[in-house]
């Protein structure tokens, strides 16, 4: 555990940070990144993925190296990150510039990631869907840190801690991008598999999805009844529970709870295959993504915009083998280009299911769905090393910024 300072001084958060909210067209920026909070991390300060600025249209925040980038919308989420390069960002977020005179700029990440400051933020965040803090409220709030003489000692401690972080991100990028290159390459879907038949084995079919799956909808449950607190009602599984890994993820922030009545037809069992039919952002990453259901959280209710996925040919097709063509990039491809919106993408049962994929005799499909767990199982236990590594971490930032002001 780190030891807290002996003394620690009151600063308004102005006296902290600048926002700079320089904004600009996208084709104006004269940038070719986009940081969406859709690419940033939770307590992870590393921007690690990003969009074109030609997938976006509206204006966003111009930022530099060295800013921090904060997700101003729904806090709880937890994103903060640092700039290692010039781009620009989602409106949704503020951009800070650390005031050297008052703080070491590599100490402020470390401390906006601690729970006094993201408790202060969310409780001064206003709006009741979507609690976004704004900067004025945020300048004025006051916090206790360490004098600026003591805060190298504290950075020194934590960039140990992030140090190793970032190696177990890596190698978690790594676990990803080797598994997705993969599926990609037996995947193949040719150059133009919406109007040309790809290249395949003799004995591979390139198959309509609808002959071998179907998709039901889910149903609009009413929003008065969702709840984050009700942990003894069954789970609602919504958009934010789905990951580009193929993993269904249940934290504190992201899952809602049903407390109204349940109609019937709409409950999800273990093994149950579901894939997002609607993504919020520009890039929209997720449409298609799936995901298994397991009984680990409990009774979980099928959502609007969630298709669950029946297999309708099991002799022609292994309920594991349509999991990884979900979740392969090229399946995924197909779908936003078939999708609707400018804004918000949607995706349709019947556009789904019109698509062609590619389809190995069962052996085969065996064989291939035997590789690609064992290369998932590697992804996930190096991404429970992180989150362990995530949270020893957080309990060290915890332990420094634990004061508050009177």
């Amino acid at each position: 555990m780190l030891e807290r300072p002996s003394k620690l001084v009151s600063y308004r958060f102005d006296q902290l940070a600048d926002q700079i909210n320089k904004r600009v067209m996208p084709d104006e920026a004269d940038v070719d990144r986009y940081v969406g909070l859709e690419h940033l991390d939770p307590d992870s300060l590393r921007i690690r993925r990003w969009g074109d600025t030609s997938e976006v249209e509206s204006t966003k925040l111009l930022f530099k190296p060295g800013d921090i980038i904060f997700g101003k919308r729904r806090v709880y989420q937890r994103k903060v990150a640092v700039a290692d390069f010039e781009g620009i960002c989602s409106a949704h977020a503020m951009v800070l510039r650390a005031k050297p005179e008052t703080v070491l700029p590599e100490f402020l990440p470390f401390f906006m990631q601690s729970d006094l400051f993201m408790e202060r933020a969310l409780s001064i965040s206003v709006g009741s869907l979507s609690p976004t803090i704004n900067w004025k409220a945020l300048a004025k709030e006051e916090f206790l840190l360490p004098p600026i003489q003591e805060q190298a000692r504290v950075c020194e401690l934590m960039q140990s801690a992030k140090k190793s972080l970032d190696t177990l991100e890596d190698l978690h990028d790594a676990a990803v991008a080797l598994l997705r290159a993969d599926l990609a390459r037996v995947l193949n879907h040719g150059p133009d598999p919406l109007r040309s038949t790809p290249d395949l084995p003799n004995d591979w079919q390139f198959t309509s999805l609808g002959k071998l799956i179907a998709i039901k909808h889910g149903f609009a449950f009413d929003g008065k009844h969702f709840s984050e607190e009700a942990i003894d009602s069954p789970i609602l599984l919504t958009p934010g529970n789905f990951t580009t890994t193929g993993q269904l993820n249940f934290t504190q922030e992201n899952t809602k709870h049903f407390t109204g009545q349940v109609r019937d037809g709409f409950w999800l069992k273990p093994n149950d295959l579901v894939v997002l039919m609607t993504d919020l952002t520009p890039s929209a990453p997720l449409l298609g993504a799936p995901g298994i259901v397991s009984d680990k959280h409990g009774e979980i209710l099928q959502n609007q915009r969630i298709g669950l996925v029946q297999n309708i040919d099991k002799e022609a097709v292994l309920d594991a083998f349509l999991y990884f063509t979900f979740l392969g990039p090229q399946l995924r491809r197909m779908i936003r280009a078939l999708s609707a919106g400018s804004t918000v993408s949607h995706t349709s049962p019947k556009d789904i299911c019109y698509l062609r994929v590619p389809l190995p005799p069962i052996e085969q499909q065996r064989a291939l769905v035997q590789r690609w767990e064992i290369m998932q199982a590697e992804e996930r236990s190096i991404s429970e090393r992180l989150r362990q590594a995530r949270s020893v971490r957080k309990q060290l930032v915890d332990d420094v910024f634990s004061g508050e002001v009177t």
